[in-house]
């Protein structure tokens, strides 16, 4: 399977886990192709002084990884300051939150699978 970019889909989520403002997220693989161990692969991206809010993975882990900008981490209450490059693992059982309070967007890769 092949699918070209312009047929990606893009769904924006107000307030998304209770965090501020939009985010965008471009689904590269619809969930339906993902076999039932995952629940998204897609790239999130973070317009200035928007944010996903803190929430923990009860059944699942998450996995960032950073492909442009700058943002503010909180692994499991901690907040770190992340940038492109980084990779950035919830397991189950623990939480975490992003938020980018710079000007330049940030655009994350996130995959959820099941734990």
């Amino acid at each position: 399977m092949i699918k070209k970019s312009s047929d990606l889909r893009n769904e924006v989520r107000e307030h998304m886990r209770d965090g501020d403002g939009s985010v965008l997220i471009t689904h590269l693989v619809e969930k339906e192709n993902l076999y039932d161990k995952s629940r998204l692969f897609g790239v999130i991206h973070l317009d200035k002084n928007c944010s996903i809010g803190y929430h923990v993975h009860e059944n699942d882990s998450e996995i960032f990884y950073v492909i442009k900008g700058e943002a503010i981490y909180s692994d499991n209450g901690v907040e770190k300051s992340v940038k492109s490059g980084d990779v950035l693992v919830c397991a189950k059982g623990e939480g975490h939150s992003i938020k980018n309070i710079k000007d330049e967007q940030v655009e994350l890769v996130a995959l959820i699978v099941y734990a």
